[in-house]
């Protein structure tokens, strides 16, 4: 019990003391794609397909799981009749 408080209280103090410049990484990255854009580069097309391309992979997997589960389960049922 007692470790178990003390790593919490450690886990908070973490917590607390993080480094605040990591949280502005998605701002600097919205600028910097917005300056891009202004000024003709590709950067933003980019960074809009990367976006995208991470989008679609839990998708796909949730999708693979789901579709094996409904198989199993419908090969289960035929056998069982």
């Amino acid at each position: 019990m007692l470790k178990s408080k003390f790593l919490f209280i450690l886990f908070l103090l973490l917590l607390l003391t993080a480094n605040t410049d990591l949280i502005a990484q998605c701002s600097m990255c919205k600028a910097i794609a917005e300056s891009s854009a202004d000024g003709g580069s590709g950067i933003a097309d980019g960074l809009n397909l990367g976006i995208v391309y991470l989008m679609a992979f839990p998708y796909l997997l949730i999708g693979a799981v789901g579709f094996s589960i409904y198989r199993m389960k419908k090969k289960a049922s035929i056998t069982k009749d």
